[in-house]
């Protein structure tokens, strides 16, 4: 009996535990599924900059709760969990930034200038500290040996039309791994920036820009020709052009990228 009682208390401790992990992205995951819109079969989305405009308390609210975070606390979380927080910040904090000049932009381009660059912007407080997008996402999120997931790519979100589709659902640790993995197909299966073409694997430039993190062995891939290999019904390959392409006989071009805002046309 008093086995049975210690399993259940154990089992309850371990709940519990799991329980504190889960930090809620219940505001974030609101706003996303009433402002993001899926276009051309759900392979990307538009983002409803002014209907978010008329609630960016809301948004606000949800940057002050992930500012609340402290180091400590975030450092026991499970990996996924941080990934998760870590994405789902980098992305609210792009529209914040977004919406902190539309409807007078046309690009986030345009909130740099000749010497300086929108992701540089220190303008977000985190772990307490001003950070910058950049911080986010090279320095947290793609830091070397830390969460070694190429997919990120796919989630993180820079407000153009050539960037992946912005999910119309908050991250979260539970389901991450689901969540990557389907942004990716999403990605890859979109004509128009990754497609096979002329005998030609015609793909983003996010391939060119970031091929070190499709190299590192995640997933035992060590060449984008690996990656774009298991993603063959995607991409439109066939059997014959999988083979041909891993020993190096299909050329992989790189697209440009559209810097256009990816809004809704009102």
């Amino acid at each position: 009996m008093r086995k049975i009682v210690s399993v259940v208390i154990f089992s309850l401790m371990v709940i519990s535990a799991t329980d504190t992990f889960a930090f809620d992205h219940g505001i974030w995951n609101t706003l996303l599924q009433q402002h993001v819109v899926p276009q051309r079969g759900g392979v990307a989305t538009a983002v409803d900059y002014q209907g978010l405009s008329s609630e960016r308390m809301r948004l606000k609210r949800y940057l002050t709760l992930l500012t609340e975070v402290d180091k400590e606390t975030f450092e026991t979380w499970p990996a996924s969990e941080q990934l998760a927080f870590l994405i789902n910040a980098y992305n609210a904090w792009t529209v914040e930034l977004i919406l902190t000049a539309y409807p007078k932009i046309s690009s986030i381009k345009d909130l740099g200038g000749l010497f300086s660059s929108p992701w540089k912007k220190a303008f977000i407080q985190l772990f307490g500290e001003n950070r910058s997008l950049d911080d986010i996402e090279h320095g947290m999120i793609r830091k070397k040996d830390q969460y070694n997931d190429p997919r990120i790519h796919f989630a993180v979100n820079c407000a153009s039309i050539g960037c992946p589709a912005l999910r119309a659902e908050a991250y979260t640790g539970e389901r991450l791994e689901m969540q990557l993995r389907e942004q990716t197909s999403l990605f890859l299966a979109d004509k128009t920036r990754n497609r096979f073409n002329d005998d030609r694997l015609e793909v983003s430039s996010i391939f060119k820009w970031y091929d070190d993190d499709f190299e590192r062995g995640w997933k035992d891939y060590h060449s984008l020709s690996g990656f774009f290999a298991e993603y063959s019904q995607q991409l439109g390959l066939s059997a014959e052009d999988v083979q041909r392409l891993r020993a190096g006989k299909i050329d992989i071009s790189f697209l440009d990228y559209d810097w256009r805002l990816n809004s809704v046309l009102h």
